[in-house]
């Protein structure tokens, strides 16, 4: 479970065997999980996030999508 990025208490993360999968992160804050879709950067699925907190999250996400595709693309070995 690499974590990528860790800001404002929110650690972003990807899991290390879905590398088949189109490019995507995860997000946690305490007992909250949310998954993000890379391409374009769009919610996947929320678990506890309220509507406020998932905006934040997006433009967190855009803000540090080149960061999240060369840490995806360092792991799973190809390009997005």
């Amino acid at each position: 479970m690499p974590t990528v990025l860790r800001v404002s208490g929110f650690r972003f993360f990807f899991y290390g065997l879905e590398g088949s999968d189109p490019a995507h992160v995860y997000v946690e804050h305490g007992d909250n999980v949310a998954k993000f879709w890379l391409e374009p950067v769009s919610l996947a699925q929320s678990h506890g996030f309220r509507a406020h907190e998932i905006n934040r999250l997006r433009a967190l996400l855009i803000k540090y999508r080149s960061t999240f595709i060369e840490a995806w693309n360092a792991h799973f070995g190809h390009q997005v």
